[in-house]
């Protein structure tokens, strides 16, 4: 079962789960991604996705970190069985920034749309099926953590835009993970809303930034998800 919880200095969330619980998310992810050219308009969002499950395949090589989770056997069960079973799964976790979080599990929205006017029974699909409870997790951490007026605005502008990431900037996601980074722990948890919603609200700042690179685009012909900017990340990040 993939779990999905805040981590201890509220900087992100600790993704975790077996082999089989990540592989199965990635798997669904890629399908409903699909080629890196397959939908242009979207290639920003799909190359800010695919960087997540980067990490997330990572972790299932062991390169991020281990855990032990307890499996439900017990010496009554292997009694009665007679077997001598672990007591623990194994299960491969990774930390992801807050913001780079919500902007994922919005963005699968947006792809999940495309995949249906593509796929043909699209309704009984086990990928959608499985990104979908992913997506659910992250909303349910969110619900858990904002407030019901603040999570009911979240819900309704998440249903009300769509497409939420049309040609999108998405080094924007960089200006909110390092913005939050900056913030105290409590005070990432008081203004956990703001970023949420900042998603779906183009302010100065992201106007700002799209200029920026839309300019520096069209002088150096990149697509825009690939114009670097100059924000840096700490070395070692407090989760």
């Amino acid at each position: 079962m993939l779990i999905i919880q805040p981590t201890e200095m509220m900087t992100g969330v600790r993704i975790s789960g077996d082999y089989w619980d990540i592989d199965a998310l990635l798997t669904a992810i890629y399908t409903v991604t699909g080629e890196k050219n397959r939908y242009l308009d979207f290639q920003g969002a799909r190359h800010r996705i695919l960087r997540v499950c980067l990490d997330l395949r990572k972790a299932t090589k062991g390169e991020k970190n281990i855990e032990f989770v307890s499996n439900g056997i017990y010496k009554t069960i292997e009694k009665e069985k007679n077997i001598l079973a672990p007591k623990k799964n194994v299960y491969f976790s990774v930390e992801v920034f807050m913001p780079e979080i919500i902007f994922t599990a919005i963005a699968l929205n947006d792809f999940i749309t495309l995949h249906q006017e593509k796929a043909d029974h699209y309704e009984w699909s086990p990928a959608i099926a499985t990104i979908r409870h992913f997506q659910a997790t992250v909303y349910e951490l969110l619900e858990s953590l904002l407030d019901k007026e603040h999570y009911g605005i979240f819900l309704e502008m998440l249903h009300t835009k769509q497409p939420a990431f049309f040609r999108y900037a998405t080094q924007y996601v960089d200006v909110l993970n390092l913005e939050y980074l900056h913030l105290s722990r409590d005070e990432r948890r008081e203004h956990l809303a703001a970023y949420a919603l900042r998603f779906f609200i183009e302010d100065d700042t992201y106007t700002m930034l799209k200029e920026q690179i839309m300019s520096a685009a069209s002088f150096t012909k990149q697509p825009l998800h690939e114009i670097e900017t100059t924000l840096k990340y700490p070395d070692i990040i407090d989760w």
